[in-house]
This record gives structure tokens, C-alpha cells and sequence, in this order.
């Protein structure tokens, strides 16, 4: 069980105080090894109080492990964040704290692990020198990194690098909304190595410069240890956490396997054949009818067949001609083959990002209903020139976003005569080389309030600048 984790933690070269937390250790019975990384946000004292608290609830539901691994970690996170808000009701102090979290549980016997994730600490795996980031950044800038439009380098400098969209703290009853807290699990081979990191570390090294120390022939400690001074002599302008859990096991050898062979005497030549004897008897000789009884029941059965189908389709010959023809307006009313198609993949798109080809979509894409958009966070990307068009007698949106969605990014798509071409409510808007043609209004942003509250704050400002549509677009 030597060198299997480890966990630190450091204030960095500019913060006064450390609104981090981690755990690092093996739960009872020793059946799991917890690897856990929580950052507070919410002020000077509230970042801690509400990391302290997560850190609290975590290992309490963890003190006797039971159940499903995926629900028991998510047991853990709503718990965490119904302590976190409890606090801030009764303590008005602490009304803007929250914290951001990753948790693993490694099962080092069956070389699995199982992961939850909220907010932007981050879960990476090395596996044979090479780093694979498993979590998602619930945060605009970590979107458009993954998503491609921003580079690591980029990201890193980003001014908005440090906004979350979501975290514990910010909102009640987390199970009620299933794609809040993000889970998986994944195996976990010999020599395969986790990290669990706050953005302190993330936002200073790169993942060649992480890679760089994670492969070298140290120990955990000294990993942790290097990390740390990375992050520090690039500027340490956050808290820095890492936690490391190793699958150290040696991976398992299998010999060859012996073939066991029969004994000589029990062997047969399979091109020895033993003589007939003399006084065996000659089988009879005798007409075989079954081939020709089995064709003409064959041809028997086409036959009927033939006849079924075309009596069936003169049924429907028929039935056609005496139909009602459908109005016009009837006819506007069903959506096209590309639009449920476009809906379709909207609706069934398992990631954050939906490209679309206009060798799928033969542009305009004609629309006589909203394409609903009801994604948490979503990058719809086209490649070649794609125009959502509006039918003649239609006067609503080309695409609604509905109100639980938080990211919505359209790069290079085309938008044309609609009355308002995008319906947001409140989600964060993206555009990149988006076009407008004939639309009455480009955007109409609806925000939804619940009746019987007041409100302080302020709504989103609108930044748009006048860009060219890159030439592989035209």
C-alpha cells in the first residue's frame, strides 16, 4: 500500500489565506483509496467555511461505504451542498460562499475508478506517459478551450478564466437536475496514475509541464512537491492543490498455457478409412422424392405471396385516390425531413459540441418550428456554409433556448428571414461568424423570474462586434 496517494495543498505566492481542501486516504476496510480536491469561492472567510464543509460531509458519507459507487459519491456532493446552503441561510455573512469540486474513488482490487465532478478542479489520468483530462470545466472559458475555439495558452491568459457556472453552494436540491453533477468511472490499470488539481495549478502549468513531472521516477510526494513549485514560479497567483492516487500493482503475467494432447493410441488419421467387411450388408438402394417435394412447396409459397402483395397494393392505390388531398396550411405545418433531422441530433447529442456538414444539411434548412435547444452547455459548429431559413407563413424563432441551458456557442452559422431568429433566456450567448439576413430581430433575450421575490443585480451585457465569415464558410 506504499506510494499509492497523496495529497497537498499551498496558499501561493498571492493569496494571504487558503480557501482549498483535499483528501487523500483510505476508506474504512481499506476496500477504496479517496482521492478529493475542493476549492472555495465566496471572500475571505467564506471560500473556507464552505470547503471545510464539503470536506466535512464527504468524509462522513464515506466513513462506512455502501451502495453503488456513482450514487454514493453523489450522495456525497448533495450532501455537501445542502450543509453549504443551510450555512449561508442562517449566517447572511456567508451568503455568496460555494465551492467547486472533483472526487474519486479508486478500486485498486478491481483496477476501476468512479468519479464526480463540479465546477473547474479537474480529474486527469496518466496512462503510458500520456495525460488525458477526464473532467469537464463547468465554466465559459473551460467550454471554448475543450471545445477548441480558445487554445491551453489562451484559456490560461483568459480574464474570464475564473467563472464558474456552477458549484455547491449555488442552488438547491442537486439530484432534481441530473446533468448538474457530472460522473463516470473508468478502469484503472497497473501503473495508471489520477490527478486531482484546483485551477491554482492548471492555470500556471501546462499539460506538457505536468506530464513532464508526473513521468519522471520520483515518488508521490515529490510529484505533489513539484507541482507545486511549478505553479509558484510561474506566478502562484491562486491556492494550488494536487492529490495523486496510484494503481501501483504490478501488472499480472500470464504463462503460456500448455496444450494437453490425447494419448497417441486414442488418435485417428483422418485420412485413414477402415475397409468394409466382407459381411456387412450392402444398404438397400432407395429414390429419394424429398428435393421435389421441398421445390414445389417453395414455388407454392411465392405464388402466394405475389398474389397477397398485389392485392394489398391495389388496397393502397385505391385508398390513396379517395383521400382527403391536404390544405396548404396543413402542409406548412409538418416539419421537413432536415429539420427533424437537425432536431434529432440536437436532442440525442451526447457531448457539447454538435458539428454539422452541409453535406448532411443541403442549405436552407427550411423551418416552421423552433429547433429547441435543451442542453447545459452546448457548441453547435458547421463545416461549409449552412442557412437556417424561415418558411413563409412562419413568424417564430429558428432556435429557443430553453431556460435550464447555462453555455450556448453557434460558430459560422447562417440565420435567415425569421421575425426573431434566436429566443435566449438567460443562458450565456456565443457567437462567431454568425449571420443575420432579412430577420427582424436578431435576439430577444428572455429573462424568467420567480413571481413573490426581489432581486438585486445586474442583466448581462450584450457585446457584439462586426466580424468576417472565414473563406472555407463563403
Amino acid at each position: 500500500m506504499t506510494d499509492q496517494y497523496f495529497g497537498i495543498t499551498d496558499t501561493g505566492k498571492e493569496r494571504t489565506n487558503n480557501e482549498d481542501a483535499f483528501i487523500a486516504r483510505q476508506s474504512a476496510g481499506d476496500k477504496f483509496i479517496i482521492g478529493c480536491v475542493i476549492d472555495g469561492v465566496g471572500g475571505y472567510e467564506g471560500g473556507e467555511v464552505a470547503a471545510g464543509l464539503a470536506r466535512e460531509a464527504i468524509l462522513q458519507r464515506l466513513e462506512k461505504p455502501s451502495g453503488e459507487v456513482i450514487s454514493m459519491i453523489i450522495d456525497c456532493f448533495d450532501m455537501a451542498n445542502e450543509r453549504i446552503i443551510a450555512e449561508k441561510q442562517r449566517n447572511t455573512k456567508y451568503d455568496m460562499m460555494s465551492c467547486v469540486s472533483t472526487l474519486a474513488i479508486a478500486d485498486i482490487a478491481n483496477n476501476q475508478f468512479y468519479y464526480a465532478h463540479v465546477g473547474d478542479t479537474r480529474l486527469y489520468l496518466l496512462r503510458d506517459g500520456s495525460l488525458i483530462k477526464i473532467s469537464h470545466d463547468q465554466s465559459f472559458v473551460g467550454f471554448l478551450e475543450e471545445s477548441g475555439r480558445l487554445s491551453e495558452k489562451e484559456a490560461m491568459d483568459h480574464p474570464k478564466r475564473n467563472e464558474i457556472n456552477k458549484a455547491l453552494g449555488f442552488e438547491a436540491h442537486l439530484l432534481k437536475n441530473t446533468d448538474y453533477i457530472e460522473t463516470g468511472q473508468s478502469p484503472f490499470l497497473s501503473g495508471d496514475l489520477l490527478l486531482l488539481c484546483s485551477d491554482g495549478l492548471t492555470d500556471m502549468v501546462g499539460a506538457d509541464d505536468i506530464t513532464g513531472i508526473l513521468t519522471k521516477d520520483i515518488t508521490l510526494k515529490e510529484k505533489g512537491r513539484q507541482l507545486i513549485d511549478a505553479a509558484n514560479r510561474n506566478g502562484g497567483r491562486d491556492n494550488i492543490t494536487v492529490v495523486l492516487v496510484h494503481n501501483n500493482k504490478t501488472p499480472q503475467k500470464h504463462s503460456a498455457t500448455a496444450v494437453k494432447r490425447q494419448p497417441a493410441d486414442n488418435v485417428v488419421s483422418a485420412t485413414t478409412e477402415q475397409a468394409p467387411k466382407d459381411d456387412d450388408p450392402e444398404p438397400p438402394a432407395t429414390k429419394n422424392n424429398k428435393g421435389l417435394v421441398i421445390l414445389l412447396s417453395v414455388l407454392l409459397l411465392i405464388c402466394l405471396a405475389a398474389n397477397v402483395y398485389f392485392y394489398m397494393n391495389m388496397q393502397k392505390q385505391q385508398t390513396a385516390v379517395n383521400a382527403p388531398k391536404p390544405s396548404d396550411d396543413t402542409l406548412k405545418k409538418v416539419p421537413g425531413v432536415l429539420q427533424l433531422k437537425l432536431q434529432k441530433a440536437i436532442d440525442s447529442l451526447k457531448g457539447k459540441v454538435l458539428v454539422l456538414s452541409d453535406t448532411a444539411y443541403k442549405t436552407p434548412v427550411i423551418l416552421n418550428a423552433p429547433l429547441r435547444i435543451n442542453h447545459d452547455t452546448l457548441l453547435i459548429r458547421t463545416k461549409g456554409h449552412i442557412v437556417l431559413q424561415a418558411d413563409s407563413a412562419y413568424n417564430g424563432p429558428a432556435l429557443q433556448i430553453e431556460p435550464r441551458c447555462k453555455i450556448i456557442a453557434l460558430d459560422s452559422l447562417g440565420f435567415s428571414g425569421f421575425a426573431i431568429a434566436i429566443a435566449n433566456n438567460n443562458a450565456l450567448l456565443d457567437l462567431a461568424h454568425v449571420q443575420f439576413n432579412n430577420c427582424k430581430q436578431a435576439i430577444r433575450n428572455e429573462l424568467s423570474l420567480p413571481a413573490g421575490k426581489s432581486f438585486t443585480g445586474k442583466s448581462p451585457t450584450v457585446t457584439l462586434k462586426v466580424d468576417t465569415v472565414p473563406a472555407n464558410k463563403k
